[in-house]
């Protein structure tokens, strides 16, 4: 694939999609101000178009007062995010073979980037392929994957799903998606207003059916306020999730390519992909909250339907990446256990020994930044590291050794 245009592609996809959801916020403000001018214009004369003014400035508020107030109950940073999928913190010591590898290409991909480590979270009760990014920014921000991921993937396989999940860290993905449920949360907060002025002027017209025509032209009036307000709410509450939706495809698909530019290995994204096609009966998560951050797996947590899922199509991603493609997923048996022999082979005596001239040097200056050269040059460093080193690099105070000697 040509993993440039296709972010590229993808990029402006975004952009014009979030312009929409700008239109579509302005258009639930207008709406309102329609419906207020089409019930009480006549009556308002002369101060009508003050009266609107303070429509709109009360619906605008509406909208980010609850759109700041869900943005911030998001944001709690993804460690707990990662507790509430039922994910166990995978700690540096840990001897379990596949759990090591896990955090070798996590540690690679954060030693290319110049990120901070992220915490690893592994789903011990999912058996489906998945894996998602969580947090509001790289210093919080985790990285979780299930038991299915780390059984089923081949370390290629597993090394493009992680360089995905760090894509969605380095591209601001998670920010994105959390402003965009805030606002997406405020156009609902509309629709209850409206649903609360309709139950409550139901309620009260029952002990008021004997009042005055004109007493119950008003309460008429207001019962038809509140029910467009419910209207109008809900279907910018359902435009916006369709919107919303559609930027998290488009986000997916520059994850994809990025994941291709960074390992330069099309096959490890594209073999993963084809592996939870082979799965079958087993793609859905367990977890009950996972519909809730659907938009942050690497495929889809749950059923939807096309049109409100946060995810392309397994068949589209594979296509984007293999144009070739003959449409043939990969069987998804569990993996035996390689030998750590294997891996330890891949140690070097030395801590540094054959890492080109500058390496370090030249990561650092390419903080959040990541192309294959650097996640070869992240593998080299980090397998240039004896289990010695590594054990004290993860303990506190035996790392402040390792850096001031």
């Amino acid at each position: 694939m040509d993993f440039f245009e296709a972010q590229e592609y993808a990029q402006k996809r975004t952009k014009w999609l979030v312009l929409w959801f700008a239109l579509a916020v302005i258009a639930v403000v207008a709406a309102v101000d329609f419906l207020f001018y089409l019930f009480l214009g006549q009556k308002m004369g002369e101060d009508l178009v003050p009266f609107l003014g303070m429509v709109s400035f009360a619906t605008a508020g509406i909208i980010v007062i609850a759109s700041l107030f869900k943005t911030k109950q998001l944001g709690r940073g993804g460690e707990v995010v990662a507790h509430d999928l039922g994910g166990r913190l995978v700690m540096p010591g840990s001897t379990d073979f596949q759990e090591k590898r896990l955090l070798n290409i996590v540690e690679e991909m954060a030693i290319a980037s110049g990120m901070p480590v992220p915490q690893v979270f592994l789903m011990d009760e999912e058996e489906s392929i998945n894996a998602f990014a969580a947090g509001t920014e790289p210093s919080n921000a985790v990285i979780g994957v299930t038991r299915g991921c780390v059984q089923r993937l081949t370390r290629d396989e597993l090394e493009g799903v992680i360089a995905h999940e760090f894509s969605h860290i380095l591209n601001g993905d998670m920010r994105l998606n959390m402003r965009l449920m805030g606002i997406v949360f405020g156009l609902l907060v509309i629709s209850i207003i409206g649903r609360g002025m309709v139950e409550m002027l139901r309620y009260q017209s029952q002990g008021r059916r004997r009042n005055s025509k004109e007493g119950g032209g008003a309460l008429l009036a207001l019962f038809l306020i509140g029910l467009g307000l419910l209207v109008i709410g809900s279907l910018g509450v359902l435009f916006g999730r369709l919107i919303q939706a559609g930027i998290s495809r488009q986000r997916e698909f520059l994850a994809d390519a990025s994941a291709v530019q960074f390992t330069r290995n099309p096959s490890g994204i594209s073999g993963a992909l084809k592996r939870i096609g082979g799965l079958a009966g087993l793609t859905k998560m367990k977890s009950a909250k996972a519909s809730e951050a659907s938009h942050m797996f690497f495929s889809n947590g749950g059923m939807f339907s096309f049109g409100l899922s946060t995810h392309p199509p397994l068949d589209v991603r594979i296509k984007a990446i293999e144009k070739n493609w003959d449409g043939e997923f990969l069987e998804s048996e569990l993996k035996p256990v390689a030998s750590e022999r294997v891996e330890k082979k891949r140690e070097r005596k030395s801590p540094f020994e054959a890492i080109p001239g500058g390496a370090v040097i030249g990561l650092a200056g390419a903080i959040g930044q990541e192309d294959h050269r650097q996640v070869a040059t992240g593998h080299e460093i980090h397998q240039g590291l004896s289990e010695s080193w590594k054990r004290a690099a993860h303990d506190r105070d035996e790392a402040q050794a390792l850096i001031f000697g």
